[in-house]
């Protein structure tokens, strides 16, 4: 193994050499993965789009009858987010979207790309659709919290739902991400390429010049026999 100083490290100089002279390597597995990058970008990922709706839940109908809310009513409100949020994605919600849709439209298929989230400290409730067809994801947002609504107010006799914000159809994909993967591309092939170079270098034991006689043998170079070119 290469030794490029008394404590079997590489300095600054050596590594500045290493790169000299390995940049074909590094160079070229860079470019190739960020070739590989732009091919899975563009070319094989298909995008997808994102909408989302937005739902205020309100007290059961059959809780209190005053007047006014007062902040234990906010406060059991808050507490009831959490229940309406798996109602909004029980199978009973699910299976009746799927129903009223049709065209091959599984529960299964909705379950992947629908996501219910809850809004912190609030009484609002997220309904998020994901799908390659950006008219599917703003319907399939739309639909979810429609039948929401529905069955809510069938099982827990809810006073007030309301759609705060309609899914509207998105523009753009929010994946792939084209400038994360090809920064993450190039990234991992110059990495590559280096871990590459300095273990070449490092298991290459061959004498290539004077300096390497130095430093492997730690002896002085005495003279040098320069290369002789035939003459015509």
């Amino acid at each position: 193994m290469r030794q490029y100083d008394e404590m079997n490290v590489l300095g600054f100089r050596d590594v500045f050499y290493v790169f000299l002279k390995r940049i074909k390597i590094i160079a070229g597995l860079t470019l190739l993965s960020l070739t590989v990058s732009i091919i899975v970008t563009f070319f094989l990922m298909t995008p997808k789009y994102e909408t989302f709706t937005i739902l205020m839940l309100g007290r059961p109908a059959d809780y209190g009858i005053e007047v006014g809310i007062t902040a234990q009513d906010v406060q059991l409100n808050r507490q009831l987010v959490s229940t309406y949020a798996e109602i909004a994605k029980s199978n009973s919600v699910i299976n009746q979207v799927s129903s009223n849709w049709g065209d091959g439209m599984t529960p299964l298929y909705i379950r992947e790309r629908v996501k219910v989230t809850l809004l912190n400290n609030t009484e609002l409730i997220k309904v998020t659709a994901r799908d390659a067809d950006p008219i599917i994801a703003a319907k399939l947002a739309n639909q979810m919290a429609e039948t929401f609504m529905k069955e809510v107010a069938k099982i827990m006799k809810i006073e007030n739902v309301q759609i705060i914000d309609k899914a509207e159809i998105p523009r753009k994909p929010v994946s792939p991400r084209p400038e994360l993967n090809l920064t993450a591309g190039t990234l991992f092939g110059m990495l590559s390429g280096a871990f590459l170079a300095f273990f070449l270098e490092i298991t290459d034991q061959s004498i290539k010049t004077s300096d390497d006689v130095v430093k492997l043998l730690n002896l002085p170079v005495l003279g040098m026999i320069p290369e002789m070119t035939e003459e015509r």
